[in-house]
């Protein structure tokens, strides 16, 4: 039940924080686009690890750098919209998963590194008629 629980926050503090990062003004925030791809919050809730992708890799040191140090008001936001006994403190991990996917995709529709499958028994009933 304490696993629900903490799911249901990990997803708000998701949906808040994805909201909170719109009002940034930090220079270093604006230019990119970043997604907050997933939410770990501790049993305490004393703690949040934020995964963050960014779509361009060039900007993404600087991004996290201006997370970094927008931290300490993103969490007073967000312990401001959430009614929680603790707010937790955040932490924001780059995250390349999107990437991966992006790379995994392209990597199948080319025909020359994934075959399609050949399909002989279509052949053998073609051959029959």
């Amino acid at each position: 039940m304490a696993s629900n629980r903490i799911g249901r926050i990990n997803e708000e503090i998701q949906r808040e924080l994805s909201a909170l990062l719109r009002t940034l003004k930090d220079p270093r925030l604006q230019g990119g686009l970043l997604t907050i791809t997933r939410v770990d919050t501790t049993s305490d809730l004393r703690c949040a690890r934020i995964y963050v992708s960014a779509l361009d890799k060039d900007q993404e040191k600087e991004m996290m750098r201006g997370l970094r140090s927008a931290s300490g008001y993103l969490r007073r936001e967000l312990g401001m919209a959430l009614s929680l006994r603790y707010t937790p403190e955040l932490q924001f991990i780059a995250d390349d998963s999107i990437r991966q996917g992006a790379h995994i995709l392209e990597m199948l529709r080319d025909p020359n590194i994934v075959k399609p499958p050949v399909n002989d028994h279509i052949h053998l009933e073609e051959d029959e008629t």
